[in-house]
């Protein structure tokens, strides 16, 4: 009987091919070499790969045969997921393998700033005792600011409650409950940024989030203040940052990661690299030999799990088990709901219920609970969310989920709704459908707000007071700013109670004119959203 072909077009560690076992026809290849990548991949059943090797359509198209991509590492820039997806390949990595390096590096960064320790290295190395010159503070008792408190973060405030030092936390999806589990406290970005000494950041990249910690943000911070980030560069307004180091706005960053790797001649993150008060390594966050080794044991185990149809805990396109083909085309559009219901929210979840109405009762749906996990973490955790971790990253935060599913469906053949409950004692709702042959998403409640529009990457969502002249206020406005609507659908309850207006626009609207159009419109909610997909 023929084994499985597994091509692994980068180095590995021997572990990795331990993991394997003799079960399959392990091949090598060198992933740069285009050429040889696409003759080994002709026949090959999976392949393991690293960061320097690019699973693109290209890729894909010559590998008729391949039935999983796996990533020996967190990031996945260098797989074409939608194209992988399309075929049917899964993809899978590694989410977990570098979180506790990227955790001590950030301990390693903090100690670095706090004791001046590269540069009295860099001054002992050159002949120089210069003892007085690199006079150092404690971490005993001083406060820590957490942005982003998920497993790196909280990772981070165990080892920093040793030293003794206070933890703070900002994070909009997690409850007080998980805090106080922590031993944490959260407060607001403002409140974080005016009382931390130390601040690291470890939030996802988002249009939301890039850009987050800018000239605002340091005017409040203390001048005797470090930031850190390890996370995402682009996080930290590097401009921004380089002016609030040269005038001491603070008084030291330390960096792993950049807007533009490595950092280009004449570039402003080249212009931070020479600044005395500044801490750099050339992300390092996963560069560990365990990282490494755990990285390929992982995607190892998950490749033999993929080649026996097994449910594989990190795919992250698809779930491993059997889907019934008449559930499958809900997974996207479940994921896309998470996404939109994230948006929207205004204050950490504490519950959320799947509902599934309609002839999808007669089917298994529990994927579709999966889904909406996924979905709902994934512009909110800085970790590669999975159907298998998404459960965990609710459990952590306290979330109560059910999955509800019934037969009854008025207006569609079946209707997904996800209602939740957050933590100030609201409640959100946004329910989707397919339609048609073409199987078009569809966004078709917000809160009970009855509207039918198809889901596409950018959104805006506003409630406000109904009233003449709305509509003429933001198109207006909108148009002067050359954001062009491509849809719209408006609801209401009552006249003169609240509407709800969602727009579909063309490209990103930023952050100043969200702001204008909203005081405009006197908007109890505004919300952008924007679609990452699968």
């Amino acid at each position: 009987m023929t084994k499985p072909v597994v091509l692994i077009a980068e180095e590995l560690s021997p572990a990795t091919i331990d993991a394997l076992g003799p079960d399959f026809d392990v091949r090598q290849v060198d992933g740069t070499d285009r050429p040889a990548l696409f003759a080994a991949l002709a026949d090959a059943n999976a392949v393991l790969v690293r960061s320097a090797t690019k699973i693109d359509a290209e890729a894909l198209a010559a590998a008729p045969a391949l039935k999983v991509v796996a990533r020996a590492g967190v990031g996945l820039d260098n797989v074409d997921i939608k194209t992988a997806t399309a075929a049917g390949v899964m993809v899978v990595n590694a989410p977990t393998s570098n979180i506790i390096s990227a955790a001590e590096l950030t301990i390693g960064h903090i100690l670095s700033l706090a004791r001046r320790i590269p540069a009295a290295h860099a001054s002992l190395s050159q002949g120089q005792w210069k003892r007085s010159a690199y006079t150092g503070t404690e971490l005993f008792e001083k406060t820590v600011g957490i942005i982003g408190l998920g497993r790196i973060g909280a990772l981070i405030a165990a080892r920093l409650q040793a030293f003794d030092m206070r933890v703070v936390a900002y994070d909009p999806y997690v409850t007080s409950a998980r805090a106080q589990q922590l031993g944490v406290q959260l407060d607001s970005l403002d409140d974080l940024l005016q009382q931390s000494d130390f601040v690291t950041i470890h939030m996802p990249k988002t249009p939301e989030t890039t850009g987050m910690i800018g000239t605002a943000q340091f005017a409040l911070m203390k001048p005797t203040a470090f930031v850190v980030n390890v996370a995402r560069g682009g996080l930290i307004d590097e401009e921004a940052l380089r002016e609030a180091l040269v005038t001491g706005q603070i008084a030291g960053a330390g960096l792993d990661v950049f807007t533009s790797e490595p950092p280009a001649e004449g570039s402003t993150a080249a212009a931070l690299l020479d600044l005395p008060n500044v801490v750099v390594t050339p992300h390092l966050g996963a560069s560990t030999e365990e990282a490494q080794e755990k990285a390929g044991v992982s995607v190892a185990n998950s490749v033999r799990l993929a080649l026996g149809g097994d449910l594989v805990p990190d795919a992250v396109n698809v779930a491993g088990g059997l889907i019934d083909p008449y559930v499958r085309p809900g997974i996207p559009l479940v994921e896309k709901l998470g996404q939109i219901f994230a948006a929207l929210s205004h204050s950490p979840l504490t519950s959320l219920d799947i509902e599934v109405h309609g002839e999808l009762n007669a089917y298994d749906v529990s994927v579709l609970k999966l889904a909406a996990l996924k979905g709902l973490f994934t512009n909110i955790v800085s970790e590669t969310v999975s159907y298998v971790n998404a459960p965990l990253l609710a459990e952590q935060r306290g979330v109560d989920v059910r999955l509800l599913v019934d037969d009854v469906s008025d207006e569609y053949r079946n209707l997904i709704t996800l209602r939740g409950a957050l933590s100030d004692g609201s409640q959100l709702s946004v329910s989707g459908t397919l339609t048609g042959t073409k199987q078009i998403e569809k966004l078709v409640g917000i809160n009970d707000y009855a509207i039918e529009l198809p889901i596409e990457k950018h959104h805006v969502v506003m409630v406000y007071t109904d009233r003449p002249g709305i509509v003429a206020v933001y198109g207006q406005k909108f148009g002067e700013a050359g954001i062009n609507i491509a849809g719209m659908q408006i609801a209401r309850r009552a006249a003169g109670g609240q509407a709800l207006s969602v727009l579909t626009v063309d490209s990103p609207v930023d952050d100043d004119l969200l702001a204008e159009v909203s005081s405009s419109i006197h908007a109890d909610l505004f919300r952008q959203i924007e679609i990452t997909e699968a």
